[in-house]
């Protein structure tokens, strides 16, 4: 009796693997690609009218409909990607992230498609003390918890106040109540120094390189459908314009 139930048992199990969806075939099911992302401009960031926009919303956008299906933007808490990932609540991580080692031994990621760097922002009245790593050791900076800038300034010993994304962090430096933050480069060159909203802050000190990806749940295929996107985008030209509307055509990786 123990050996028939074993052997339905592992009946069930293979029919179970046999029929279990990809992840290309459940979203293609439910219809739509909810795409995890925070308020991060250029990247991912809220027109006039409510509506997401910005080069990966745009780019997320346009994958979806290859797909067949539309896409929904999820604003998250970026210290619960993987959790949120793993649970379905999103299907993917699109927003600027980089290619850190959690990030891929934890997701399917994409080929990296553009280059960044966590660079410091301080205001540009106090900018000439910080010019290097060793002279912003006693400041105290917002960062993003969770994020590339929360683990660089984990690295370099700085002290830090966790917040909920990186305009938060920017935030903290306008009002002065934080020092200065660490915050991707591409996000800076938009939102920080003359004609932004932020023309009394200015970014010096440069901590890294990196490379962002897009995060998928491990083992999901759509990584491999989105690597094809790509190389279709790049090769039509599709990205290059893309890029360029929103002005991070220098940090593409081809």
């Amino acid at each position: 009796m123990k050996k028939f139930l074993l052997i339905v048992a592992l009946v069930v199990a293979l029919c179970s693997c046999a029929f279990a969806q990809s992840d290309l075939e459940y979203v293609k099911s439910k219809g739509t690609l909810v795409v995890g992302i925070t308020d991060f401009q250029p990247m991912d960031y809220k027109n006039e009218k409510g509506e997401w926009i910005g080069f990966d919303a745009d780019l997320a956008n346009a994958f979806a409909a290859t797909l067949g299906v539309k896409a929904e933007f999820q604003e998250i808490e970026w210290n619960n990607k993987i959790l949120e990932l793993n649970g379905k609540n999103i299907d993917c991580v699109w927003n600027g992230m980089t290619l850190t080692s959690e990030v891929l031994s934890s997701m399917e990621c994409s080929k990296p498609y553009c280059n960044n760097a966590q660079i410091v922002v301080v205001p540009v009245a106090k900018a000439d003390k910080y010019k290097n790593v060793e002279s912003i050791k006693d400041l105290n900076f917002a960062v993003e918890q969770g994020s590339a800038g929360d683990e660089v300034a984990k690295a370099n010993n700085l002290k830090t106040t966790p917040v909920q994304d990186q305009a938060t962090a920017l935030m903290e430096v306008a009002s002065g109540s934080s020092d200065g933050a660490i915050i991707d480069s591409l996000m800076a060159a938009a939102m920080v120094g003359k004609g932004t909203g932020y023309e009394n802050l200015i970014y010096t000190v440069s901590l890294n390189s990196e490379e962002y990806g897009v995060g998928f749940r491990k083992g999901s295929d759509l990584a491999a459908e989105l690597n094809k996107f790509f190389e279709a985008g790049y090769k039509d030209g599709s990205i290059q314009k893309l890029a360029e509307q929103y002005k991070i055509q220098a940090a593409l990786i081809k």
